[in-house]
């Protein structure tokens, strides 16, 4: 249940305490200390867990809540002084996973932490839904979302997207993408590559300078958040 979590805390000191218990736990946790900031690294490293406190100095933490579980399938832990009953309830209801409030034990946090990755990891969603960073892909429907902008695809530019989604920052060789097409014959690493470049024109900011679909050279291809 090792997991990468990202905690978004304003006070060194408390972040610094967080970070050496997650670690004990075996997490792999990164931590950030304002909303901007968060945002950013959520999108380029998708984590599994984000705790977040509310008192931050840019963006308040019911508002960063609200932009984080509106683009994401990590899951949001809450932990803060704020403390009366509306602040939790608001917490929730912008969209937070749990919710705890300071001063709090340790063991506490990490038995928290270990139940919200139980119900991420008991299986995707009943949609299928893929989460790449800002970019989702549902087979289910056919669609890919980036930005929440809508991403016309060819049927072969969306097997390939779909697979490298289920596997974010793997890479794929040309053979294997050829693989998930079917039909190897009507799909030599030529065409892979060209539904690569026109992935590119439709999913990157700037498809000469790729950020979410990116080369490694000599191998193949991997997919990102961003």
């Amino acid at each position: 249940m090792n997991a990468h979590i990202l905690i978004v805390e304003d006070d060194a000191k408390q972040a610094e305490a967080i970070r050496l218990g997650l670690s004990a736990e075996g997490h792999i946790v990164s931590v950030v200390h304002d909303g901007s900031t968060a945002i950013e690294m959520a999108r380029r490293w998708t984590p599994a867990l984000i705790v977040l406190d509310l008192g931050l100095p840019d963006i308040d933490g019911l508002d960063l809540c609200r932009m984080l579980c509106a683009e994401g399938d990590w899951m949001v832990l809450i932990l803060t002084a704020r403390t009366t009953e509306n602040d939790i309830l608001t917490g929730l209801n912008v969209g937070a996973d749990d919710y705890m409030t300071k001063p709090y034990s340790a063991l506490e946090l990490a038995t928290r932490v270990r139940a919200l990755l139980r119900r991420r990891d008991r299986g995707p969603n009943a949609s299928g839904t893929l989460r790449v960073g800002t970019l989702i892909v549902r087979p289910d429907w056919f669609e890919v979302l980036r930005d929440g902008q809508r991403v016309p695809c060819t049927p072969g530019e969306f097997e390939i997207l779909r697979t490298m989604a289920t596997s974010p920052g793997r890479v794929f060789t040309r053979r294997q993408l050829q693989q998930c097409l079917g039909d190897q014959r009507g799909h030599s690493e030529r065409a892979i590559d060209m539904h690569i470049l026109n992935l590119r024109k439709k999913i990157e900011k700037d498809p000469r300078s790729p950020e979410r679909l990116v080369t490694v050279f000599g191998v193949g291809y991997k997919l990102i958040g961003w």
